[in-house]
């Protein structure tokens, strides 16, 4: 890469800075490489505004002003000032927020902050008309908005997937595989990885093995610790029991002491939630706690205080759908079962707890199952933020569905979600597997399908 002092100043661009990229990453002005960026004065307003509370957008935000405040040095923040590092280009805070053309408040018909940023960027763009200047923003409406000014506008890609269609899914179907292989599978429950794949696999990958000439089959997983394939069995878990193999990967995944971190993704109805419960409730005398937790993402652009009665009752129906995974789980038993009566004994006694995300903040993650619902609402820093917290003896599930993101500034290519099945693949620790097959009814099946 060549250093910034060398390149030509007709070939550096000017990237625009909006609050949405800032607030997804901190780190945001370091990820352009030679060229220049540009922080309008709203921007900062706005990220003034996120910098008090306990999410991780709060912490991105006053991260951000740390971090600006601490290049600044001396200088004035109307001058271009040297991001640190010799391959970088230069930042500063536009203070002007008006062209002398055009003033996106007219043409929109409407006088806020988003309107003030695309001022900001015309305004650079009439100032220096040799360069390319670029409007980055997660926002795609304001993406959109830039574009009829003719203004080139960009999502912030550092840390996108690229190729969703290419995400890993942790399992493969392999034909032709020779009965004497699958009996062995069947005999000792495990038989050479050679046997099963040219290359060394995955570790922790998942396999169904088919044997054309004879009928036969056999579920198994690459087992790191021992460099070989082994079988899968879909044993029952707290009563629930896998119906497809892909059920029965995750459940193994789960309750598989050698892996620390799971990923279960799925469209809604696959047993995503259910089958990581009830793997985790059936080794809860391993753990000092389950907690069964997602995030809360507000519907129609409202914030739960929008909604009636105390915290309590806010977040009950967001955590509903949590609750209704236990009964299930619970109505496998009959009410005089004494395994009933525990699982009411471990929501009464927090052995089992299910809460929203946020309220798991500050809590010791030791020797906990931590169960993560809805986990494609998350961004990777958040992501990153929880797995980064496991203690000793500390397991973590994530479950989702890439394709119902629920938050503005996210999508199937950057959530938290996409991004820790795309860079924790093949890690020991780690397992992952796709849910493809509806289990809810025929009926639930049929909507999926045809609506």
């Amino acid at each position: 890469m060549a250093r910034a002092s060398s390149i030509k100043n007709k070939d550096r661009k000017i990237f625009v800075l909006d609050t949405s990229a800032i607030l997804f990453d901190h780190k945001a002005m370091f990820n352009f490489k030679e060229h220049d960026v540009a922080i309008p004065i709203t921007v900062l307003e706005e990220i003034d505004r996120f910098k008090k509370g306990n999410d991780v957008i709060n912490f991105e935000a006053r991260e951000f002003i740390r971090g600006l405040d601490k290049l600044s040095g001396d200088y004035s923040l109307n001058d271009w000032i040297p991001l640190n590092g010799p391959t970088k280009g230069k930042f500063k805070v536009l203070m002007n927020e008006k062209s002398n053309k055009i003033d996106a408040n007219e043409i929109f018909g409407e006088r806020k902050a988003d309107h003030q940023i695309l001022n900001a960027a015309l305004s650079v763009q009439a100032d220096h008309p040799g360069r390319k200047v670029v409007l980055i923003s997660k926002d795609i409406n304001l993406r959109l908005k830039a574009k009829s000014l003719d203004l080139s506008a960009e999502d912030y890609l550092t840390g996108k997937v690229k190729d969703i269609n290419e995400l890993y899914t942790g399992k493969s179907t392999v034909d032709n595989i020779t009965k004497k292989t699958i009996d062995k599978l069947y005999s000792d429950g495990w038989c050479n990885w050679k046997d099963v794949s040219k290359t060394r696999p995955i570790n922790n990958h998942y396999f169904i093995l088919k044997s054309k000439t004879e009928g036969s089959s056999a579920l198994a997983y690459f087992n790191p610790e021992t460099e070989r394939i082994e079988r899968v069995t879909k044993d029952a878990s707290a009563g629930i029991r896998p119906r497809n193999a892909e059920q029965a990967f995750a459940m193994h995944a789960v309750l598989n002491s050698n892996v620390q971190l799971v990923t279960i993704m799925g469209v809604a109805g696959t047993g995503k939630t259910l089958l990581a419960l009830a793997s985790a409730m059936e080794q809860k005398s391993k753990y000092r706690q389950i907690f069964l937790a997602r995030p809360i993402v507000p519907l129609s652009n409202k914030d739960i205080g929008f909604l009636p009665g105390d915290i309590k009752s806010k977040i009950n129906p967001y955590m509903e759908p949590l609750w209704d995974n236990l009964k299930f789980i619970q109505s496998q038993y009959k009410e005089t079962d004494k395994e009933f009566q525990k699982i009411n004994d471990m929501v009464e006694n927090e052995k089992l707890h299910i809460t929203p995300l946020a309220y798991i903040r500050g809590r010791s993650l030791s020797n906990i199952c931590f169960i993560i619902d809805e986990a494609q609402n998350l961004t990777p820093h958040e992501v990153k933020t929880i797995i980064t917290r496991a203690g000793e003896g500390t397991k973590i599930i994530f479950t989702g569905d890439i394709f119902q993101i629920d938050t503005p500034y996210l999508d199937s290519h950057s959530n938290g979600l996409s991004t820790l099945i795309d860079k924790m693949k093949d890690q020991r620790v780690y397992a992952h597997i796709n849910l493809e097959k509806g289990e809810r009814s025929e009926l639930a099946n049929l909507a999926g399908l045809l609506l």
